[in-house]
């Protein structure tokens, strides 16, 4: 394709005029083109390899192409058409604003996600402030001796709010939780068109979405890293996506088992500060801690030119409400034979609820869909 066609192409760009999920496909269609002309970063990540089958992108192309991309910006760096030149090609921020209108595309009901795509961020703050209060004063109202009093021992924390209540609530959310991921991600696999790679494929699959292959400005998995803006690489946006995803795991699994311990032994919590819920819960919580801080502050700075600047409370409602529910847990861990530990229950478990609510809305769903990309990746391979 020779250079008057590329001009040609940085031409079409799509009107203001148009819808702006609209413009997100055209332009990240029109950029796939001057890329697949160009090709000088073939061997950056998985989307451009995947981006060579095909000659023109519809709107389950761009969808599918965007949550291959791992937003790591070394295409960005290296791109001989990024701006200030004409083509103004920019693929790290482009595929972040089509793959964050996924999210509302395919969320289920469609005005939650659309609602949650606009401002998650303070979505998300509104609903843990909301839900905050009402449990802290619907506690405090029926029951303010038990609510400012120190409970000690097995099932104190029952003795603030029942357990068929603090179970109850979150087993509900998780049940439309489920159901909304489940509609969301069997809505992006019909429409990208994701078939039955294999054992073999889908065990690829999996290993590139668990170890973040892609992340790292390399094809085969070993690259140098991120760019950091400053001709250094970093393994940091790796290194912080493990700390968090395997801190949320262990606090999964510290759950898991006190629920065991609940049902099937009868023993109810708190636990001992030496019990394995407490053990995992605490190291996870850590984890999750460090983990988010650390994206936080990676994100925060990312250069401005490669960031959705229209989805960033989105991405970091996400990341606020993983450290601030691990946070509040390790407080209420160390305040919880205190006249505090009812306070502290409430907001804790405010934001676990509210965590639990958004996640089919929030960036979270990048991991579903992420991994049905690379599972389409595979097949097409």
């Amino acid at each position: 394709m020779d250079e008057i066609n590329l001009v040609e192409m940085a031409k079409a760009k799509p009107s203001d005029k148009r819808p702006y999920d609209q413009n997100a496909h055209d332009e990240t269609a029109r950029i796939m083109q001057i890329c697949n002309a160009c090709r000088y970063c073939e061997g950056f990540c998985a989307v451009f390899p995947a981006m060579t089958q095909s000659r023109e992108f519809d709107v389950a192309d761009t969808a599918y192409l965007a949550n291959l991309c791992h937003h790591c910006g070394a295409c960005y760096y290296a791109c001989q058409y990024a701006p200030p030149h004409e083509f103004g090609v920019n693929v790290p921020a482009v595929l972040a604003e089509r793959r964050a209108e996924t999210y509302a595309d395919y969320a289920w009901p469609r005005p939650l996600g659309q609602l949650f795509a606009r401002n998650g961020l303070v979505v998300s703050m509104a609903i843990v402030a909301g839900l905050a209060i009402t449990l802290g004063l619907m506690l405090a109202m029926i029951a303010p001796h038990l609510f400012w009093g120190v409970h000690l021992g097995e099932g104190a924390f029952y003795q603030v709010m029942p357990h068929n209540v603090m179970a109850g609530i979150p087993l509900v959310i998780t049940a439309f939780t489920l159901l909304a991921m489940g509609i969301g991600a069997s809505r992006f696999w019909r429409d990208v068109g994701a078939g039955w790679p294999g054992w073999q494929g889908l065990t690829e699959a999996i290993s590139a979405a668990g170890s973040l292959k892609y992340l790292g400005g390399d094809n085969a998995g070993d690259g140098p890293g991120c760019p950091v803006g400053d001709d250094r690489n970093s393994h940091n946006r790796r290194h912080a996506h493990h700390l968090t995803f395997y801190g949320f795991m262990l606090c999964f699994a510290a759950t898991s088992t006190g629920t065991i311990y609940h049902y099937v032994f009868g023993w109810q919590a708190p636990y001992g500060y030496f019990s394995l819920p407490v053990i995992l819960g605490t190291v996870g919580g850590v984890m999750l801690c460090w983990g988010t801080a650390w994206l936080w502050q990676l994100k925060r700075a990312m250069a401005e030119e490669m960031k959705s600047l229209r989805h960033l409370g989105m991405d970091y409602a996400f990341i606020w409400l993983l450290f601030w529910v691990s946070a509040t847990g390790l407080a209420l861990l160390a305040l919880r034979e205190t006249g505090l530990m009812g306070l502290m229950l409430a907001i804790h478990l405010a934001l676990v609820y509210v965590l639990f609510l958004v996640l089919p809305y929030s960036k979270f769903v990048h991991s579903l869909y992420r991994s049905i990309a690379l599972i389409l990746y595979s097949v097409k391979r």
